[in-house]
């Protein structure tokens, strides 16, 4: 089993979920959160004042799958989350040891 971490924009969630849907897969876990990349935030005016916005808004979405549907699901992501343009998001993929279901206490793919 692996872990897919994606760090997405905003607006293309429902995008993203309808992809993976189409894969197969049937569960995620997504996270709001804030942070900067290459593009370093932007600058914009306010009242006539001009500031720094460093820290931009961004979704992480966790998905755990067994091995042989990883990059299936990994390139439906990156087809429905490009834009093409910078701060379109990142993609980490980590091993994971084990899965347990709490209510049933299943171990390892069934439990996902």
């Amino acid at each position: 089993m692996k872990k897919i971490e994606a760090i997405i924009k905003p607006f293309k969630l429902e995008e993203v979920k309808s992809a993976l849907q189409e894969v197969g897969v049937e569960g995620m876990t997504v996270t709001e959160g804030k942070g900067f990349g290459r593009q370093k935030g932007h600058t914009e005016i306010y009242r006539g004042s001009e500031y720094t916005i460093d820290f931009l808004p961004k979704l992480k979405l966790e998905v755990i799958l067994p091995d042989d549907m990883i990059d299936t699901a990994v390139q439906a992501i990156i087809r429905s989350a490009q834009t093409g343009k910078i701060g379109d998001g990142k993609i980490f993929i980590l091993p994971i040891e084990d899965a347990i279901r709490i209510r049933t206490e299943e171990h390892g793919d069934g439990a996902v």
